[in-house]
């Protein structure tokens, strides 16, 4: 799973797409806003920053800031990009799985954007959070996106993809057919009850295998070393914090944002 996503990212195409991208997500710009008048004091470690997306809002702020990528494409791409500008930022290669370049206690903030952890094994996602753990501070903040299980389940729902419009629902039931063709593995009660699933999903045309989770699955592999865990809407960038509203979602990702408890290593 994590080789063939890690190919794809390196892309010539996928990193000229990422390196256009300009502006935070609204859960990226709310988190921002509660963090501004901390920034300036900040050490902050920016994971997966693609084509700096992130790091133009960001480095700015902070009082420093490492942007690390595993794709060296990336990390060339986002150098060129910053190249008037490398006096107060590090970007450099790095595999959020083993963060061993950094000492323990490092960071202040700590941002994987994008639904980055997505593309990687069950395993090595927990292994990401406990680097996280690591790497930050007690009380250092932590954001970071994941896929919304729950809203894809909607999406193999062919009632779903119903429309007054035949064209729309033409072209709605030729991608949910596309859609489970690439996922034939999956059961529709698979998506009801897991806590989690790898799914192929539209992203870059079916290329990536992506890991789609459920809020309340999220919060519990948080609560061993993360604590004060809110969570946001992507596309509203407003706080979630109603149980019944949560588990009925539509965004097909969501932010989750915690702070380290205490270091466990």
């Amino acid at each position: 799973m994590s080789e063939k996503n890690e190919a794809t990212y390196s892309a010539a195409n996928i990193i000229n797409y990422y390196a256009q991208l300009e502006l935070l997500q609204p859960a990226e710009q709310t988190i921002l806003d509660q963090l501004r008048h901390q920034l300036p004091t900040i050490k902050m470690l920016d994971i997966g920053i693609g084509g700096g997306r992130t790091t133009k809002h960001f480095a700015p702020l902070v009082e420093s800031y490492t942007g690390i990528d595993y794709s060296h494409g990336m990390i060339e791409a986002c150098q060129k990009r910053f190249q008037n500008q490398s006096d107060v930022m590090t970007l450099q290669v790095g595999d959020a799985r083993n963060m061993a370049e950094f000492a323990d206690n490092s960071f202040d903030f700590i941002l994987f954007s994008f639904n980055g952890i997505d593309y990687v094994s069950h395993g090595d996602r927990l292994d990401i959070l406990q680097e996280i753990n690591r790497i930050g501070k007690t009380g250092c903040y932590v954001l970071f996106s994941s896929h919304n299980l729950q809203a894809m389940a909607k999406e193999f729902d062919w009632k779903n993809k119903l429309s007054f419009n035949p064209i729309h629902t033409y072209v709605n039931l030729i991608m949910l057919v596309i859609l489970i063709l690439f996922n034939l593995s999956i059961t529709y009660q698979q998506l009801t009850i897991a806590n989690h699933l790898i799914i192929k999903d539209e992203s870059h045309n079916f290329k990536l295998k992506t890991y789609y989770i459920r809020a309340e699955a999220q919060t519990k592999q948080l609560e061993k070393n993360f604590s004060n865990i809110e969570i946001y809407s992507w596309k509203t960038g407003l706080k979630i914090s109603n149980p019944a509203e949560l588990s009925a979602h539509p965004d097909l990702w969501l932010y989750y944002f915690c702070q380290v408890t205490e270091n466990h290593f």
